[in-house]
């Protein structure tokens, strides 16, 4: 997997928060799940997007609104049920393995 690394660098860096890990590389029906994270007892979804250089877009751009609608619709098919609260997050990776600076982003609270 390509981007395995940054995919690692975002769990490290959720759990240096104080996130628990669910479930890493859930797929569904509708998409897959990055990451699947509880904060305080709230699940989180958490999709990680890295991009070696902004020359085409940062990773931010490449969360369209269709994605964001696959990983809400993945993220009820993994709670089973519509009346749960949970939060969409995004942890954006800018640079390479060696060098690399994360964002984290609350995308949507649901």
């Amino acid at each position: 997997m390509k981007g395995g690394w940054a995919e690692d660098a975002a769990l490290r860096f959720l759990l240096a928060k104080g996130y628990r890990l669910r479930a890493r590389r859930r797929r569904t029906p509708y998409g897959e799940i990055d990451l699947w994270m509880e904060d305080r007892g709230t699940p989180v979804f958490v999709e990680v997007k890295q991009r070696a250089s902004e020359r085409f877009g940062g990773p931010l751009e490449a969360l369209i609104p269709a994605k964001l609608r696959r990983i809400k619709k993945s993220a009820l098919f993994l709670l089973g049920r519509d009346d749960l609260p949970f939060r969409v997050e995004a942890v954006l990776v800018y640079g390479g393995p060696a060098r690399h600076r994360i964002e984290h982003r609350v995308l949507e609270l649901l």
